[in-house]
């Protein structure tokens, strides 16, 4: 209770003009301020809040939230917001404390809180880490809108009409982006539905949609990978005669281009099939800066390249 008095204290001094010279960000006072941290959150937010919110999202195109830092920006945009919605599952590992503070003056929600614990991957190489990339499974990802819409209920109970259909319209075209992804994977051989990647983010995808998935370094981006890697999948690459490989334009390319050049000493003949968004949407603006557009970006890509 405190804290939250000197809270209000600090924006009362700054509306008077009395604080100056403070990194915050400028806020449109007839909007709900929510923060987010990755785009695919802050997509959700946008679709069920509407007209109603002003998102700030702390991580843009090409950021790798495992290695994310907040600046004094970031906390500036975390302190003024009046709900802030994360991922949980240690996604933004270097933010964790972070949200156990702001949770004590702000409403803090992690959108993977109330998925099923049984339909949740395992890390294969930490047994205490989930594997936090919910969102290539579709289905999976419509529970994080319903967290969303809840909390957006919880707090502004006046609109809870408007959170209720924007939400119902935006779970919709996600159940259609489910069928769309079903038909696309079956276009493709099921012998030829191997995904490679640089890093190991697309479990639930393969799940999900029937793809064996491998990638050099695991959940995370810490992880490292080393000639033991790159030899055991240009043995698999060789062995199942698998002709694309994929980068992820939040993460180099520097792993991969060591694959293909691996596969190539080999005589085995290995392409780029195309650059997917893992961890970060494309830019605001273009089809793939949606959830919506990226998710089909990334299955036409895989698609044009397997089949």
């Amino acid at each position: 209770m405190e804290m939250k008095k000197i809270k209000m204290l600090f924006f009362l001094l700054l509306s008077l003009g009395i604080i100056a010279g403070c990194n915050t960000t400028e806020n449109n006072s007839d909007k709900i301020q929510v923060t987010t941290t990755i785009g695919m959150i802050a997509d959700i937010v946008k679709n069920v809040g509407g007209d109603l919110v002003e998102v700030n999202g702390l991580m843009g195109p090409g950021v790798d939230p495992h290695l994310y830092k907040a600046s004094q920006g970031d906390i500036a945009k975390l302190e003024n917001a009046d709900i802030i919605f994360y991922n949980g599952l240690n996604l933004e590992g270097k933010m964790n404390d972070i949200f156990v503070k702001m949770a004590r003056t702000t409403p803090t929600y992690a959108v993977t809180e109330k998925i099923d614990k049984k339909y949740l991957l395992d890390d294969p190489e930490n047994p205490d880490h989930i594997d936090p990339h919910l969102w290539f499974n579709v289905e999976l990802w419509m529970s994080a809108v319903e967290v969303v819409r809840d909390a957006m209920i919880e707090q502004d109970p006046e609109n809870k009409d408007d959170y209720t259909k924007n939400a119902e319209a935006y779970l919709k075209e996600l159940a259609d982006l489910h069928e769309y992804v079903k038909a696309q994977v079956a276009t493709v051989p099921e012998e030829s539905r191997v995904l490679v990647t640089a890093h190991d983010a697309f479990g639930y995808f393969g799940n999900a949609y029937g793809f064996e998935v491998m990638g050099l370094q695991g959940l995370s981006t810490d992880s490292e990978f080393g000639l033991k890697d790159i030899k055991h999948l240009v043995d698999v690459l060789e062995n199942r005669n698998i002709k694309a490989v994929f980068i992820e334009t939040s993460i180099s390319d520097e792993s991969i281009k060591a694959l293909v050049e691996g596969a190539k000493k080999r005589d085995h003949q290995v392409s780029i099939g195309g650059e997917l968004f893992s961890d970060a949407m494309g830019e605001p603006g273009t089809e793939e800066g949606t959830y919506i557009g990226m998710v089909k970006h990334n299955i036409d890509t895989i698609v044009s390249a397997l089949k």
